[in-house]
């Protein structure tokens, strides 16, 4: 289904975008915050960037030795090739693989870092099965940094039904808490601070976790170390 909307015309469309977000300051934010990211590692590292896209945050990974990008679109990868600020990648080696990644494996311990921006709790479920995979591809002491839409986003929309559960979920506790906060995050395609902490609850350390007001929406930003035994 996704494959099928991220068609050619789409891609070229997106892959236009690229070129103008030098001017867009959140966009910006972003390139520095996972380079940051990168930068805690202190040495070389493999990446693997979750839903890809064009490419459009791989100029900004530093110490890359690996990058692995995974998109479901064959159109949006071919735009993937040619991606912004080429000429600024570093990585050693750049594999771009078409597979869904709600599905597709990797061997364990192939990663330091497992990175994926506007995609998880957006069009993607953010969700403790996909977690756990994530943690599986990861080397000891590898970090998960990702994105998700807060459902206070001022773009999602506030229905009657919204408002009141929300205003009703401090006062609920147990299972009908946790049912009808599961039901707000509709099933991870939405993540609080409360959904990013279940999901990674037990399989990582949060080192940070934060918001931050894109172009678009209301995201949570974080940033998991794997819990090793």
């Amino acid at each position: 289904m996704m494959a099928a909307i991220y068609d050619e015309q789409y891609a070229r469309r997106y892959r236009d975008r690229d070129d103008q977000l030098d001017a867009v300051g959140s966009y910006q934010e972003l390139v520095r915050w996972i380079g940051g990211v990168c930068d805690r590692f202190g040495r070389p590292i493999d990446v693997l960037d979750l839903g890809c896209g064009t490419g459009r945050y791989f100029w900004g990974l530093r110490h890359v030795n690996t990058l692995t990008g995974l998109d479901a679109s064959a159109p949006m990868l071919a735009e993937a090739r040619f991606p912004t600020h080429a000429d600024r990648i570093r990585a050693g080696r750049i594999e771009l693989i078409n597979g869904d990644l709600a599905r597709h494996q990797f061997p364990n311990g192939s990663f330091d870092l497992v990175y994926s921006i506007g995609v998880l709790a957006e069009h993607v479920p953010l969700n403790r099965s996909l977690v756990e995979r994530v943690a599986g591809w990861l080397k000891p002491g590898g970090r998960f940094a990702f994105t998700t839409v807060d459902p206070r986003s001022p773009d999602v929309p506030k229905t009657l039904a919204r408002r009141i559960a929300s205003a009703m979920l401090p006062a609920l506790p147990g299972d009908a808490g946790r049912r009808l906060h599961e039901r707000l995050m509709a099933g991870g395609m939405y993540g609080d601070a409360r959904w990013i902490r279940q999901q990674l609850d037990g399989l990582f350390t949060i080192e940070s976790l934060e918001h931050y007001q894109s172009d678009v929406h209301l995201h949570g930003r974080c940033v998991a170390r794997k819990v090793t035994a």
